[in-house]
C-alpha cells in the first residue's frame, strides 16, 4: 500500500511514494487518484467534468423508480430498502423516490458514498437518507433494491499486457515527476480467461477485482434477504481485449497519467463478469441490454410526451433530452439486472 499522507499535492505525494518504493499497479494508482478526486469536489454539471443521465433529465430517475416499484410490487411488497451506490448529487434517488412515492412505495433510503462534498449535496436532495461508507453496513433485516448508475466504471482496474509468450501486470512508474505505464513481472496464465491466453503481443486485458467484490458482497445479501441490483454503465460483454482506461476533465478526454487527482478516471465495465459474480451467489441475471432499448421498453416516449403536454414551453428541450438518453448514450451504455431467485422477471429485459 502506498503512503501518500505526507504534504504537497496528490501528484507530488504519489511521485515520492513511487520513487521510494517502486512502480505500483494501475489499480492502486487509480484508487488513489479517484479517492482524492471525488472527496474534494462536485464533478457534475456544466461547470464540472462530466454529466450523467440523471442530470440530463428527470425522466431517467423517474423510470428507474417506477421500474423498482413495479418489481417490488410483483415480488409481494416485502419490507425493502432503497439503496444507491455512488449517488452523485442525489438527483437519481430524488427523482426515483418521488415517482415511487406516487406509485405507493416509500422505502427507507440508504446511500453508499464516501465523499463529504457529495454527501452534502445528497442531503439537500434526499434529506431522509442514511449514509454508508461501504455496502457491508447496509440493512440485513429486509430486501435491498440497489441501483448503481455509473458506479462500477470508477472502481479500480488491473491491466494485464501481453509481452512475448507471457502476460504481465501493468504498473505505473514515475520519472522526473512524470507518470507512465510500464510492464511489471509476469502473472500466472490462469488469471487470464482461457480464450485470450494466446493473444498477440501488445494485447491488453482489463479486470476489476473491486467490482467483483462489491457484486459478490451484495449478491450474498440479496440471495438471503431478497431484492435486486440494477447496474447501468458504459461497457461491454466480455471477456474482451482492449484498453479503456480514460480520464475526463472539463467534458473532454485527457491523459489519465496527468493531473492526478484532478480528473475523473474510469474504465468500461465488463458486464459478463458482473453477471457471473452475481450468479455465483445464486442470483438470476437479466441482460445486459442497451440503455436505449431498456428506456424505450419502460416507456420513455410516453413520459416525454406527458411532460411536454404539461410543460409546452419545455417541449423542445424534452425532445433533446430524450435523444441524448436514447440515441446519444443508448448504445454504449448497458443495463444489467440481478434478482433474488424467488423474485419476478424485472421489466425492460424481455
Amino acid at each position: 500500500m502506498m503512503d501518500t499522507e505526507a504534504g504537497g499535492s496528490l501528484s507530488d505525494r504519489l511521485a515520492r511514494a513511487i520513487t521510494m518504493a517502486g512502480p505500483v499497479p494501475i489499480s492502486q494508482f487509480m484508487a488513489a487518484a479517484n479517492n482524492h478526486y471525488y472527496a474534494t469536489r462536485d464533478p457534475l454539471g456544466a461547470t464540472g467534468d462530466f454529466v450523467t443521465a440523471p442530470e440530463i433529465s428527470q425522466m431517467f430517475g423517474e423510470l428507474v423508480g417506477l421500474w423498482a416499484t413495479d418489481l417490488w410490487d410483483r415480488a409481494g411488497r416485502p419490507d425493502a430498502a432503497w439503496v444507491e451506490l455512488g449517488p452523485g448529487r442525489g438527483t437519481l434517488s430524488a427523482d426515483a423516490l418521488r415517482a415511487a412515492g406516487k406509485a405507493g412505495w416509500t422505502p427507507p433510503v440508504h446511500l453508499v458514498e464516501i465523499s463529504p462534498v457529495l454527501r452534502a449535496a445528497q442531503a439537500e436532495q434526499v434529506p431522509q437518507a442514511s449514509w454508508h461508507d461501504t455496502v457491508d453496513t447496509l440493512p440485513d433485516d429486509r430486501s435491498l433494491v440497489v441501483v448503481a448508475n455509473e458506479f462500477f466504471d470508477a472502481l479500480p482496474i488491473r491491466q494485464l499486457v501481453r509481452r512475448g509468450d507471457a502476460w504481465h501486470e501493468r504498473l505505473v512508474a514515475c520519472q522526473d515527476t512524470l507518470f507512465l505505464p510500464v510492464a511489471g513481472p509476469p502473472v500466472p496464465a490462469e488469471v487470464v480467461p482461457e480464450p485470450l491466453r494466446d493473444a498477440p503481443a501488445g494485447s491488453v486485458l482489463e479486470v476489476s477485482p473491486s467490482s467483483v467484490a462489491v457484486v459478490r458482497s451484495l449478491a450474498a445479501r440479496i440471495a438471503r434477504q431478497g431484492g435486486t441490483l440494477l447496474a447501468i454503465d458504459y461497457g461491454y460483454e466480455g471477456p474482451a481485449l482492449g484498453e479503456t482506461l480514460q480520464a475526463v476533465r472539463g467534458h473532454s478526454f485527457a491523459n489519465p497519467f496527468e493531473r492526478v487527482g484532478d480528473q475523473d478516471l474510469s474504465a468500461h465495465v465488463d458486464f459478463t463478469t458482473l453477471a457471473a459474480a452475481g450468479q455465483v451467489s445464486g442470483l438470476v441475471a437479466w441482460g445486459p441490454v442497451e440503455q436505449a432499448e431498456w428506456l424505450v421498453r419502460l416507456g420513455i416516449d410516453s413520459r416525454s410526451a406527458a411532460l411536454a403536454r404539461a410543460h409546452p414551453d419545455r417541449a423542445d428541450s424534452l425532445v433533446t433530452d430524450r435523444q441524448r438518453l436514447v440515441n446519444g448514450m443508448g448504445a454504449l451504455f448497458k443495463v444489467l439486472g440481478l434478482t433474488a431467485p424467488n423474485w419476478p422477471t424485472p421489466a425492460g429485459f424481455a
